[in-house]
């Protein structure tokens, strides 16, 4: 199954996708409010209407259209006010011709209404016959429009009349039942990651809980006998481990739950058993370090030792050109390099889209064709030179100059964690380039 020379990216992604088919997760049911960027399990088909009721869209009046047809400035219509509706309340009608109802945005439109008429072409009119009795409509505080609007101020009472000024058509101004989603309309699809305002429709329809595929487990294993914890004070020749926690923030940005397995030696046995126990008890396996040519270039060993399983030996890619790809036991283990720029970029390009298709999700916007939106195209802000035949990932800082983006490299090598912290985003130079001039526009893949 294995490769002696480094492949392109293409190829590697290629080798992986026809060498392990992820197996459909496992399944679990959370509240929604647990919900957000998980994956659905299951379509959801929505139960109901949404909205349940015809609503207004607008502050104004609840009439019969045809009772406004014609009116304008010059010859206003002139109809009864009858009443109020009040927000979650159900409509006081049923409403008669030449009849309104006062209706605040959201109301529920009365029996009999088919339109409303904005506020703003109305007004109050005391109604024509002096000493016809008035019936003061109740104020109700918050909601309520005749009290509150500047052109239905306090004081006014049922039977005065109102002004329209601009007709209205059969369902102006009105969202009716079914509007938003029916009741048997697909909501959601199997695959699809809750964003926010998933959350926010699920809850309209009335779903509080939803069936969703379980998380992929990513393990981490470090290795190096020069990596100490990050809360040590580290000797002459040791550096605190950077890795572990890079890595197992990207796993948690992917969706998926880091599990950490501690920081291991150089020495075959151990991380034997570490892969070992890793691949029990997860989804897929990282190891940082020990990728590298060399005499301490113990991953593809223990890969080999447990299932010979390596399927890429290196890939044409600077930074993260040492990186292996094997699948043990059915699953797929990663060799990363020891450099915390390389363990990002090969995250990036492998194990990201890898960790969309064990979770289960379905990118829509990659169905559609559509590129990735998390891209930008910049001008490079100086010469960059190459080698033909390999993808360079390049650190950039983005600036906006006399309305165009420019990418400047962010320099250092690989082993260098705060090149990344200054950089937006990776600046990619296609492999069949030499490099890129000034001035030459490339994509930037953005950092989420």
């Amino acid at each position: 199954m294995g490769r002696g020379e480094a492949v392109s990216v293409d190829e590697a992604l290629g080798i992986l996708h026809s060498s392990y088919v992820p197996p459909e997760p496992g399944r679990e049911e959370v509240s929604l409010r647990e919900a957000l960027g998980r994956i659905l399990a299951a379509d959801i088909i929505s139960g109901t209407h949404l909205p349940e009721f015809p609503r207004s869209s607008m502050d104004g009046y609840a009439v019969f259209s045809s009772d406004t047809f014609g009116a304008s400035e010059q010859i206003p219509a002139y109809l009864k006010l009858a009443g109020e509706v009040f927000m979650g309340e159900a409509d006081p009608g049923p409403i008669s011709r030449g009849q309104v109802f006062a209706i605040p945005t959201g109301g529920m439109l009365p029996d009999g209404a088919d339109a409303v008429v904005m506020l703003e072409h109305t007004q109050i009119l005391p109604p024509p016959s002096p000493g016809a009795t008035r019936h003061p409509l109740p104020l109700r505080g918050e909601g309520n429009i005749l009290a509150s609007s500047p052109s239905m101020g306090a004081g006014r009472e049922e039977g005065d009349e109102v002004e329209i000024t601009k007709p209205v058509a059969p369902g102006e101004n009105v969202i009716q039942p079914g509007d938003d989603i029916r009741a048997g309309e697909a909501a959601f699809a199997k695959g699809h990651r809750l964003r926010p305002q998933d959350l926010g429709a699920l809850a309209g329809i009335g779903v509080t809980r939803v069936p969703v595929f379980k998380m992929p487990r990513v393990a981490i294993i470090n290795t190096g006998n020069e990596i100490v914890p990050a809360d040590k004070s580290p000797r002459p020749g040791q550096v605190r481990d950077v890795n572990s926690y890079t890595l197992a923030a990207l796993v948690r940005k992917a969706g998926a739950t880091p599990v950490l397995k501690g920081i291991f030696r150089d020495e075959f046995r151990p991380i034997r058993e570490a892969v070992e126990d890793a691949i029990s008890e997860c989804e897929l396996v990282a190891i940082t370090g020990g990728s590298s040519v060399g005499t301490r270039d113990l991953t593809e060993k223990v890969i080999n030792d447990i299932e010979p399983g390596i399927i890429v030996r290196g890939v044409s890619v600077k930074p993260g050109k040492p990186v292996i790809i094997g699948i043990v036991s059915g699953k797929p283990v990663f060799g990363l390099p020891g450099h915390p720029v390389a363990v990002a970029v090969c995250f990036y390009l492998f194990l990201r889209p890898l960790l969309r298709e064990i979770s289960g999700e379905i990118d829509q916007l990659a169905a559609l064709g559509i590129p990735d939106v998390r891209a930008v195209e910049a001008r490079m802000a100086r010469n960059y030179s190459s080698v033909p035949g390999r993808e360079d990932h390049l650190g950039v800082m983005l600036k906006l100059e006399d309305g165009e983006l420019w990418a400047y490299p962010s320099l250092g090598k690989s082993g260098l964690i705060f090149t990344l912290v200054k950089a937006h985003g990776m600046a990619v130079i296609p492999a069949e380039k030499p490099g890129v001039a000034k001035g030459e526009k490339v994509m930037v893949r953005l950092f989420d």
